[in-house]
């Protein structure tokens, strides 16, 4: 599933981020659940997908 900014982030893990081809390619960020995804300064359509799920070091059991 593909998100868009302002749309809140499911889980905490990595996305891969496509932008418009003329802007950048795509490349991969670290999102944190319950935030929001960010726009872009350089386009307007960038999508969010999950590529693999990561607890945050605050939700980790071994860290609270």
């Amino acid at each position: 599933m593909a998100y868009k900014p302002g749309d809140t982030v499911p889980e905490s893990g990595v996305y891969r981020v496509v932008h418009d081809p003329r802007h950048r390619e795509s490349h991969e960020v670290t999102c944190i659940a319950g935030k929001k995804f960010p726009p872009c300064n350089g386009c307007n359509h960038p999508r969010f997908a999950l590529v693999r799920r990561a607890k945050h070091i605050t939700q980790h059991v071994s860290f609270k």
